[in-house]
């Protein structure tokens, strides 16, 4: 039994309530690809492998939809933002003091 929640181990239920308040490093670590599967043909960049903080990926994705003037959302740890934005994206972001991969 989960002390937290009370429920049997295997089905805890206290990650769902977690509020997404990691730290966030001094210098982030964000990767790059591009999607186009399942989505219609349409391509889609996507900033995955960022920290599990919801105000930093809200602020992170509000500030590249309007460097990049897209459509953009943040879904779990990522930023998907709409076409094939990775060479505005890049240089952005190494800007603000992340390491870029992909």
């Amino acid at each position: 039994m989960c002390p937290g929640c009370g429920w049997p181990a295997a089905k805890c239920q206290c990650s769902s309530r977690r509020t997404g308040q990691a730290p966030v490093p001094d210098r982030p670590i964000a990767k790059l690809r591009l999607e186009k599967a399942g989505r219609g043909g349409k391509a889609v960049t996507v900033v995955y492998d960022l920290p599990h903080n919801a105000v930093f990926l809200k602020d992170l994705c509000a500030d590249l939809k309007r460097t990049c003037g897209t459509g953009g959302t943040v879904s779990e740890n990522t930023v998907e933002l709409q076409g094939d934005l990775r060479e505005r994206v890049r240089p952005h972001l190494q800007k603000k003091g992340f390491t870029v991969k992909g």
